[in-house]
């Protein structure tokens, strides 16, 4: 199932894409897609609702496309978690997950204008693969059990300020946390409709040109292995986000690539999960 919002930025209406492309008005089942929704066996009401012909179809045509989820608890970082990112910016393969959060306000929709934020010369972007998650998770023991508690996937740019990130901080929240450095949708795709999470392929291009291309198989730690790991060190709430890592291709392990700038656009997609354009503008 791929559930996604509709409208306005705090407007944003519930709906659902069929796999035959239609859009539904997910209205009559919930009032949002939220971690309620999520945790409450909304997924299963809302296949019930659509197998049962009773929503009726909306015109996306105009409809601005909101972030899937609402306003998460917390988004969670994975930094470094590709071998070939870790190559290319110069640093050892982890022997952890590399953790940092970033502002849960960061959150948009998949087409929203992304700001460049006021004195940045370095922003920067990064295709990820989000893991939303479904049901709390506290002190989970094992990876597989780590995979129960996710309510779907989604396409995620955690754009990144790398200025603020690695010269202002020792964290590298500063640099991940400016307004509307997440970018996040067009749907949650629930994992029935993906079959394996680690075999999906990453794209991204900047104004035409592609930057990244890879493959969830070159994670270090997988998703499962994430979920599971976190939840030893903080709660994970339902509709909290963990962006998973990005794999090489971004502009700071790219010599002579230029960093982001007013006009510029970015094109993103992985399999299963659709695409993103973001166009950035002046803060």
């Amino acid at each position: 199932m791929k559930l996604m919002r509709l409208g306005a930025l705090g407007e944003e209406r519930p709906a659902v894409r069929t796999n035959d492309g239609r859009v539904l008005d997910l209205s009559p089942v919930t009032a949002d897609i939220d971690g309620a929704f999520l945790s409450s066996g909304g997924v299963a009401h809302a296949r019930a609702a659509v197998a049962s012909g009773e929503l009726t179809e909306l015109e996306p045509v105009g409809l601005r496309v909101g972030a899937p989820v609402s306003r998460p608890g917390k988004v969670v970082g994975i930094g470094l978690n590709y071998r070939d990112h870790a190559r290319e910016t110069g640093a050892p393969i982890p022997p952890r997950p590399v953790v940092f959060m970033k502002d849960p306000s960061t959150v948009v929709g998949p087409y929203d204008e992304v700001l460049i934020p006021r004195g940045s010369a370095r922003t920067d972007w990064e295709v990820e693969l989000a893991v939303v998650i479904g049901s709390r998770a506290r002190y989970v023991e094992s990876a597989r059990e780590g995979l129960r508690h996710i309510a779907g996937y989604a396409i995620s740019n955690d754009v990144s300020e790398r200025e603020f990130q690695l010269d202002y901080s020792p964290q590298w929240d500063l640099g991940k946390s400016c307004e509307t450095f997440n970018p996040l949708g067009p749907w949650l795709v629930t994992p029935d409709e993906i079959d394996d999470p680690q075999d999906l392929g990453l794209r991204l291009a900047v104004n035409g040109v592609r930057r990244q291309h890879g493959t969830t198989r070159d994670m270090i730690f997988q998703v499962s292995h994430l979920v599971a790991y976190l939840s030893n060190y903080m709660v994970l709430e339902p509709g909290d986000v963990i962006n998973t890592g990005t794999p090489a291709g971004v502009a700071l392990g790219l010599p002579g690539a230029p960093y982001l700038r007013p006009g510029d656009t970015v094109e993103l997609s992985i399999d299963g999960l659709g695409s993103q354009r973001q166009t950035f503008a002046s803060a």
